[in-house]
C-alpha cells in the first residue's frame, strides 16, 4: 500500500462532507482547515437522503422479521450503496478519514488507506443515547463486529474523547497503540470572528443585569436546560439573579419560565457576530446533558474566551482542556452545589474577569487548525 505522504486523503461522513448543515457542520470546518493545511484533498459529496425509498422497505422487512424496525444507517445495503455514489476507482491508491464507524464498509479495497476519527463507538451510540431500542439484539451484534473489523483493519483509530477512545479499546478489542485521542474544534468560521472585535465584557449580576448561563443546542432536555433552570431559582436564592440564555431549541419545546430568554435559531455562519457577541455576553456556556459523545458547544464558547460549567458524562471532560477551562462537576451535581460554586467563583469580580482574560488569550487551543495540527501528527 502507498503510504506516501502525496497520497490523497479525503474526508468522508454520513452525508455531504461539503454541506455546511451535515452533522451539525462538524466535517465541513474540519474539511476546511484540512484543505488549508494540506492534510485533506476534499471531502466526499454521498446523499443519504437519495435512500428514503430503501430505508423504508429495509425498515419494513425488518419489522416483519424480528419486530424491531430501526438500524438501516448501519446495515451493508446502506453503506455499500451510499459510498458507491462517490464512484471511488478500488485499484488506486486512496487515503480516506472516516467521521462513520462503518464507513468504507469493511473489506475495503488493498490500495485504500483508511483511518478513523469518531466522536463515538456504535456501542456508545446504542447504549447511551438509547438508540439501541428500536434495532433488534441480534442485528446489533452483527453491526458491532463490522466495526471491530473495521477498527482492526484502520491504519489508525482517533476520538474526539477519551471516552470513545476507551470504548474503542475495551469494546472492540483494538490495541492500545493505534487509538488517540483529538479533540474537535470550534465550529465557528474564523475569517468571520477576524472582522469583529470583542464586545465589552458582563458586568458583576444584579437585577439589571442578572447572570447569565449559556444554553446552546436544540435539544433542551438532553443537554440539561431544566437543570439551568433550578441553578438559576438555586443562585436568586443567594441573592444573584440569574438567567438562561437559550440557542437553538423550538420555542414550543421550552417551558414558561421567568429566568428563561429563548433566542431561537441564530445561524453562525450568516450571523457570525451576532453568535459571537451572544457568547461573549454570557457569564458562563452550560453542558449538563444526561448524555454526550463531546460537545462542540462547549469549544465554541471556549474559542470566544467563555468558561464553560458542565459535567463529566460521556465525551464532556475532553472538551475541557484544565481548569482554566471552567468546572467538570461530578455527575450529577445539585442546583445547590452548582449555584454555590459560581457564587464563590464571580468573588472577588475582578478575580473572574482577570480568569476571563487569561482564557481568551488561548483562543488557537479550541480551533480546527489546532486539532487539524493534531492530527496531521498522526497521520502523517
Amino acid at each position: 500500500m502507498d503510504m506516501s505522504p502525496a497520497l490523497s486523503r479525503y474526508l468522508l461522513c454520513n452525508g455531504d462532507a461539503n454541506d455546511l448543515a451535515t452533522w451539525s457542520s462538524t466535517p465541513y470546518f474540519l474539511l476546511q482547515a484540512g484543505q488549508r493545511s494540506g492534510l485533506l484533498a476534499g471531502g466526499l459529496a454521498l446523499q443519504p437522503e437519495r435512500l428514503r425509498r430503501r430505508r423504508r422497505l429495509w425498515n419494513l422487512a425488518q419489522w416483519l422479521r424480528c419486530g424491531r424496525p430501526g438500524g438501516f444507517q448501519y446495515s451493508r445495503s446502506f453503506t455499500r450503496v451510499l459510498l458507491a455514489e462517490a464512484q471511488l476507482p478500488p485499484d488506486q491508491p486512496l487515503a480516506l478519514l472516516s467521521h462513520f464507524p462503518l464507513l468504507p464498509p469493511c473489506p475495503w479495497p488493498e490500495a485504500w488507506r483508511v483511518e478513523f476519527y469518531i466522536d463515538a463507538t456504535t456501542r456508545q451510540v446504542l447504549d447511551d443515547y438509547g438508540s439501541g431500542s428500536r434495532i433488534a439484539p441480534a442485528f446489533q451484534r452483527q453491526v458491532l463486529e463490522r466495526e471491530r473489523q473495521a477498527y482492526q483493519a484502520a491504519g489508525s483509530v482517533i476520538a474526539m474523547s477519551q471516552w470513545a477512545a476507551d470504548s474503542v479499546i475495551s469494546d472492540y478489542g483494538i490495541y492500545p497503540a493505534k487509538v488517540d485521542v483529538v479533540p474537535g474544534g470550534a465550529n465557528l468560521d474564523e475569517t468571520q470572528l477576524a472582522l469583529h472585535s470583542p464586545v465589552a465584557t458582563p458586568p458583576f449580576p444584579s437585577l439589571e443585569h442578572p447572570l447569565r448561563l449559556g444554553f446552546l443546542g436544540k435539544d433542551w432536555q438532553r443537554k440539561g436546560g431544566p437543570f439551568l433552570l433550578e441553578v438559576c431559582e438555586a443562585l436568586a436564592a443567594k441573592g444573584l439573579p440569574a438567567v438562561v440564555r437559550a440557542i437553538g431549541p423550538q420555542l414550543d419545546a421550552l417551558p414558561r419560565h421567568p429566568a428563561l430568554q429563548p433566542l431561537g435559531f441564530i445561524n453562525k455562519q450568516a450571523e457570525t457576530r451576532r453568535f459571537a457577541e451572544e457568547l461573549r455576553s454570557w457569564h458562563f456556556g452550560t453542558l449538563f446533558s444526561s448524555a454526550e459523545a463531546f460537545g462542540i458547544s462547549n469549544r465554541e464558547c471556549l474559542r470566544l474566551g467563555i468558561p464553560v460549567l458542565a459535567h463529566a458524562v460521556g465525551g464532556i471532560p475532553s472538551t475541557l482542556a484544565d481548569g482554566g477551562c471552567g468546572q467538570l462537576f461530578t455527575p450529577h451535581p445539585s442546583a445547590a452545589e452548582v449555584a454555590a460554586w459560581v457564587a464563590k467563583r464571580l468573588t472577588p469580580y475582578e478575580g473572574y474577569l482577570n480568569w476571563r482574560a487569561a482564557l481568551a488569550l488561548r483562543w488557537r487551543e479550541f480551533t480546527w487548525e489546532a486539532a487539524v495540527e493534531q492530527l496531521e501528527g498522526i497521520l502523517c
